[in-house]
């Protein structure tokens, strides 16, 4: 099956990271394992989903348990950052003189225009020049309801109610340079794809919510490559590299602190994900079961 591949991706993007399958040693069914070796302080590492309806959401004792024992919270980006919001905005428009307009014919305009109102109240005019996948980023809150749970923004306040700082792993300009390397043409038209297949789109979001769930990294590779095709270039630049960058940073920041490292679920599995490519550095990686 293979379906509005672009709009897809960003959706998995915000909301597991996910990687690709592979074919190796399974991984016990767990979103937390515990770091240690190597010199670091005995440290966490949490698979998150970004944002989910707030009837599936659900913080586990062993997660509360592993985050008080630490002593710094690092997510993907630094969540407390007050400028964080002014620097995502300052890049978040498109290179060049590219505009959505420009880009689409008058009905697929129009859809996507709908598509807008009827989830933000406001049509794509003032999107008009922004990076597609966050326009399609937008458009979840169909399957999230209005007001989404997020555990990273739950950690954040967890974090400042025990007066822990908070860290990011990368800049919000790595994240979002992501994007230029993706025809932005292409992301367009996949998400006017995921539009006529709302049905189809709706199945993937539940099914990745209950996967998740589930704590089965296999199930999610399986459930992700159904999706995913066979484009590894953009698995790299999403998920592969990112992975590989953050090994030397999750090891340097964890021997100076006892850390609690929250990011997307999916980049945790995988011969290059996080949790493989730490035991390939030195670390030992054990699953906290409940």
């Amino acid at each position: 099956m293979k379906m509005n591949k672009t709009a897809i991706k960003s959706a998995i993007f915000f909301l597991l990271g996910m990687s690709l399958s592979f074919i190796g040693k399974a991984q016990e069914p767990s979103l937390l394992y515990k770091i240690e070796g190597q010199g670091i302080q005995p440290s966490y590492l949490f698979g998150t989903i970004h944002v989910l309806p707030n009837k599936d959401f659900v913080m586990e004792d062993k997660v509360k348990e592993a985050f008080n024992e630490t002593e710094l919270l690092v997510l993907e980006l630094d969540m407390d950052d007050p400028n964080m919001q002014a620097e995502m905005m300052s890049l978040a428009m498109m290179e060049g003189d590219n505009s959505i307009d420009k880009m689409l014919n008058e009905s697929d305009y129009q859809k996507l225009d709908a598509a807008l109102k009827s989830v933000a109240g406001v049509g794509l005019a003032p999107f008009n020049r922004m990076k597609p996948f966050l326009v399609a980023s937008m458009l979840l809150s169909k399957y999230t309801g209005e007001q989404p749970a997020s555990f990273e923004g739950t950690f954040v306040q967890m974090a400042m109610a025990s007066k822990k700082e908070v860290l990011g792993l990368e800049t919000p300009e790595e994240q979002l340079s992501i994007f230029d390397k993706i025809s932005y043409q292409k992301q367009l038209d996949d998400i006017i794809e995921m539009l006529d297949d709302e049905e189809a789109t709706k199945k993937l979001f539940e099914d990745m919510i209950q996967v998740y769930k589930s704590e089965d990294t296999e199930k999610m590779y399986s459930l992700f490559t159904e999706y995913y095709d066979s484009e590894d270039e953009e698995i790299d630049l999403m998920l592969h590299d990112r992975n590989k960058n953050w090994i030397p940073k999750i090891g340097k920041i964890g021997k100076e602190n006892s850390t609690f490292f929250g990011v997307g679920a999916g980049h945790l599995g995988g011969e290059e994900g996080v949790v493989n490519l730490l035991k390939e550095a030195g670390y030992t990686v054990t699953p906290i079961e409940d």
